[in-house]
Parts: C-alpha cells; sequence; structure tokens
C-alpha cells in the first residue's frame, strides 16, 4: 500500500496510508479543551474530512483560530442552508453581511405567505439544532461535471447550478452531509456535532446568525448596533433588484450575454444618485453644515467618494474644501507604538489633533489659514505656503478612518458636522449561503493599488493587511453608528474587472510563504467569477481608483 510521510505539531514524522482523512491523525480537542475542527495542511487550511496525498505537515486548528473561527460559522451557513432547503423550501433567504462575528441573514418570503415571524424563526431554529444533535458527518466528493449538473438540478439548488454552468471542468468537488450538496469552495467541519454554540436572532427583515469570537470562543458576545447597517444592506439588495443580478453565477452569465456594458453604467449611475442624495441631505440640514467628515475602512473608497461629492456639493450651490487627516501626522519621533514596538500610524494619537482643531476653528471662523502638510518621506510635517480661505457658503469635506471618532474634531461643535461613514458590501453572493465579505472586496483593491501606484507586492499587502483590521476594529467600527449618512462603495460588477489583475499578482504568492493560504483562499474565491473588461469603467468610479486611469486627481 502506498504511504505518505506526515508530521504532527514538528513532531517525529510518521508513514500512513495515501488518502488517509486529515482529522484521523489528530487530537479531538486542542491543549484548552476546545474541538479541533480543522487543520493547517502544508500551508493550507484543510477539512478535517480532506484526504492526504503527499507529505504533508498537519497543525490543528480550533475556534480559538481565526481559521477555525471562519470553518465554525461556514459550517452553520451549510447547515442552515440544508435545513431551510429541506424542510422550509418556500423561504427566499440569502446570507448577507457581517455584524461583527455575527452574521445577517435575508428573508424575502415565506411558506404559503406566512408571515415572517419569531415563530418561524425557531422552527428553523429547532430543526437546525436537530441536524447538530444527529451529529451528521459531512464529507466530500468529487463527482462528473454532468453528474454535478444532473444533482443540482435534481435537488433544485439552482444558486449552486449557476455557479457551475460557467465552468467546464471535467471533475467537480462536491460537500455532502447527507442528501444536501455544496460546491466545495470552503472547508466546513466534519460532524454536525461540534456546532453546539450559536443563536438565531430575529429582525423584520430576517434574522442574525450569532456565533462565538475567536477571541472569546466559549460564549456569544452581545450584538453591536448594527440596524444602520441593515438599513444600507436593504437597500443595496433593492439596487440588485433592479439590476437583475444577485448571484455570481447571474453575473457571469450578464458577461457571458454581452450584457457588462449596460450592467457597469447601471451600476455607476446609482452610486451617482446615491451620491447626490447625500449632497442634498448636507445642504438641507437642519442645521448648517460647516464640516463633513467622511471615514471608512482601508480601500473602501474614501477619497473617491469626497471628491464626486464635492461635485455634487457644486451642483447644489457650496464651495467645498477638501481636507485630509493625512496631513496631520505627528511624526515618527512623536508616533505612537504597538504592543510589539511598531510604529501604530492608525492609532489616533498618531493625529497633531491640537493643530488640526485649531486649523479648523480659524477656516471656520473665516479666516486665512497656511494649511499642514506632511512629507512621507522625511516623515516630518510643514506648513503650506499658499493661504487657504473658505468661501462664505463654503464646507470643509475631510477624510481619514478617525472621522467619526468625536476625540479627532473635539473642538468642533456637533451641529456643525456631518458624518458619513463608507464601506463596500455587495448585495451580490456567490450563492445562498455563501456571501462575499468586505474584506475580501477590500484587500483585492488593495493588493490592486498597491501594484499599480506603490510597487507593493501582493505578499507584502497580506502581510500588513492582519494589522489594518485589528485597526478597524480599534478605531473605526466602534464609531459607524454615529454616521449620519452610509454609502456603500460596493460596485457590483467590481470583482469581474479586478479578477484577471488581481489573480496574477496573487500567483507570484508560493506555498512557502506565510501567507499563501489567505492567497489561495483568494484565488479559490476569484476563481467564481467572468472576467469583465475595464475599457467601460467610468473615469470618476471608485474603482478607478484602484486599477488605474481615473480622471480624478489624487495626491
Amino acid at each position: 500500500m502506498q504511504a505518505v510521510s506526515i508530521i504532527v505539531n514538528g513532531d517525529a514524522p510518521v508513514a500512513v496510508a495515501v488518502a488517509t482523512p486529515v482529522g484521523d491523525l489528530l487530537p479531538a480537542v486542542d491543549k484548552a479543551g476546545l474541538p479541533v475542527i480543522g487543520a493547517i495542511v502544508n500551508n493550507m487550511v484543510q477539512p478535517l474530512y480532506a484526504p492526504l496525498i503527499s507529505d504533508s505537515k498537519l497543525f490543528p486548528v480550533s475556534l480559538a483560530s481565526k481559521y477555525g473561527w471562519q470553518i465554525y460559522r461556514d459550517s452553520l451557513c451549510f447547515l442552515l442552508a440544508k435545513v431551510i432547503h429541506e424542510q422550509f423550501s418556500s423561504i427566499n433567504w440569502r446570507v448577507r453581511n457581517s455584524i461583527g462575528p455575527a452574521l445577517f441573514c435575508s428573508v424575502e418570503s415565506s411558506p404559503d405567505g406566512a408571515e415572517w415571524d419569531e415563530t418561524l424563526l425557531q422552527a428553523i431554529k429547532k430543526a437546525l439544532q436537530e441536524v447538530i444533535d444527529q451529529n451528521l458527518s459531512i464529507v466530500s466528493e468529487s463527482v462528473s461535471y454532468e453528474d454535478a449538473v444532473n444533482r443540482f438540478k435534481e435537488n433544485r439548488q439552482e444558486d449552486k447550478l449557476n455557479l457551475i454552468l460557467h465552468r467546464n471542468q471535467p471533475y467537480i468537488s462536491l460537500t455532502r452531509c447527507g442528501s444536501f450538496y455544496e460546491l466545495s469552495k470552503k472547508p466546513l467541519v466534519r460532524q454536525s456535532g461540534v456546532l453546539r454554540l450559536y443563536d438565531l436572532i430575529f429582525c423584520k427583515e430576517g434574522f442574525v446568525l450569532n456565533v462565538p469570537d475567536a477571541t472569546n470562543p466559549s460564549s456569544l458576545a452581545e450584538l453591536a448596533p448594527h440596524q444602520y447597517l441593515l438599513d444600507v444592506s436593504l437597500e443595496h439588495m433593492r439596487w440588485g433588484e433592479i439590476l437583475g443580478v444577485t448571484t455570481v453565477g447571474q453575473l457571469n452569465k450578464t458577461i457571458l450575454d454581452k450584457r457588462g456594458e449596460d450592467f457597469i453604467l447601471t451600476t455607476e449611475a446609482l452610486h451617482d444618485k446615491k451620491l447626490s442624495k447625500i449632497a442634498d441631505k448636507i445642504v438641507n440640514n437642519e442645521r448648517p453644515v460647516r464640516l463633513v467628515l467622511v471615514a471608512g475602512p482601508s480601500s473602501a473608497g474614501k477619497t473617491t467618494f469626497s471628491k464626486r461629492l464635492m461635485t455634487h456639493l457644486r451642483v447644489d450651490g457650496v464651495r467645498p474644501t477638501l481636507l485630509s487627516t493625512d496631513n496631520y501626522f505627528v511624526g515618527d519621533e512623536l508616533n505612537p507604538r504597538d504592543e510589539e514596538g511598531n510604529l501604530d500610524y492608525e492609532h489616533i494619537d498618531a493625529m497633531d489633533r491640537g493643530r488640526l482643531n485649531s486649523d479648523l476653528l480659524r477656516l471656520l471662523a473665516g479666516e486665512p489659514v497656511r494649511l499642514r502638510g506632511f512629507n512621507f518621506t522625511t516623515k516630518s510635517g510643514y506648513e503650506h505656503a499658499e493661504y487657504t480661505r473658505l468661501d462664505d457658503n463654503g464646507v470643509i469635506v475631510m477624510e481619514g478612518i478617525h472621522c467619526l471618532n468625536p476625540e479627532l474634531t473635539a473642538d468642533i461643535a456637533r451641529e456643525n458636522k456631518f458624518l458619513i461613514y463608507v464601506n463596500a458590501l455587495t448585495q451580490i453572493s456567490v450563492d445562498i449561503n455563501n456571501r462575499i465579505s468586505t474584506n475580501d472586496t477590500r484587500v483585492i483593491r488593495r493588493i490592486v493599488r498597491d501594484h499599480q501606484f506603490r510597487n507593493r507586492s501582493a505578499i507584502k499587502t497580506l502581510e500588513m493587511w492582519e494589522s489594518v483590521i485589528r485597526g478597524e476594529h480599534r478605531w473605526i467600527y466602534p464609531y459607524q453608528h454615529l454616521a449620519d449618512a452610509v454609502f456603500n462603495s460596493a460596485l457590483d460588477y467590481e470583482l469581474a474587472v479586478l479578477n484577471p489583475l488581481a489573480t496574477a499578482l496573487l500567483n507570484q504568492v508560493k506555498p512557502w510563504d506565510e501567507v499563501y493560504r489567505e492567497a489561495r483562499r483568494l484565488q479559490e474565491f476569484l476563481f467564481n467569477f467572468s472576467s469583465l473588461s475595464s475599457q467601460t469603467v467610468p473615469g470618476d468610479s471608485i474603482l478607478r481608483e484602484y486599477i488605474g486611469d481615473s480622471q480624478l486627481q489624487y495626491v
């Protein structure tokens, strides 16, 4: 019998038969007593049911790691899809946006026209719990392309079928639990019985699937304020209905049918309409707005949004002046450091708030001001030679990651400020139970932009991304609910445009690189998308901030 050599947790190698499942060689629980639900195999995240087909190094994964947390949440979504498909098939539902570790799931109709209510949700929860209590096996199967098509047709799983209709592989890898099939896109748990900790929370738009966080895997966290996120999600869902494209399979068909140009232009028009409404809201605010503050996470499109908002404000008769918080860095000598001793540029104390507030107050008082600048080569501040003065009907538009934090502009009265939160929350999903993460959209944007404009490799971008995410959770997300308006910068066509650009860059990440597992995950995600030419993307599109050839000027 052919054998492979396996090293578990750095121990001495052992020989096992080819195709031995990963889980057969790992302990049931980790040192903290948490169930082992996955593994790192040769720098790739793998399910416990994956067969070992070559010499490998294995490391167990539990809910206490980000990889285990993702496996746990994805597995609950998979079982929800199974339960609703088999027992509540009239429900039109879909996994949407994250709320911290939790997920918002929309419900648009219910069995036999019954009203969506708490009772129906509890029935779903009871059925889900029964599947968990049965400790059902989840397994992987490789079937012919024709067989996969037939199975999805027979099971009426159109969302899965639409994905593979634009592929032509001879074999398709499926994940199965009972008679329910899933395309093997993500690692899942081996047995349903390990998914003990979760909750389904009712809301009028659907429900929230709450799961434990990797930082506290033994309990469910209280949900942060999130109604404003649901409102944004619902608005974008209506956009999807207008466009007639709500899944990647439908997007691929739109591209294949040569309707991509119309789709791009309609999507961009919806953005422009939303920008106009926000500008009108600023101008018609009950109290005169003098300072518009724009915040959002990395690669959310804050800069392009701000520039385009200024155009709409001019149409409304306002004369905007653009400021960037980047010009108010304190410099490396005064910059705070993180726990590891590295310079923490995302800390609010990296901002010279005293000078910023002084400049803002003087501008708002009508004084001419020599604004501060910052030299990113010498890491030092300076004063611009020319003076800036705010017109009588002027408004300051300032963007930066801390702009929603009251501490940044503490000297400016709240009634004179208008706060805007920008993020990329696409309504398109891969299929019913597999959403498109805003983090994935943003890091793909960032990979392309960093290569295009900063001569930075995909490896470097991925290496720094975890730090970026940590900073966002500390400095941005706690304040997003304070916003007076929210702009969703997602473009439902953008991943089709970014696909060939990002995939080529991700190909440069090799198996020995630490970020390889993340690079491969993103590549497998992008594999779902047909490619779309960037030629029709408008010159002022937010996407141009990342792919280049923008008609807007960026400093």
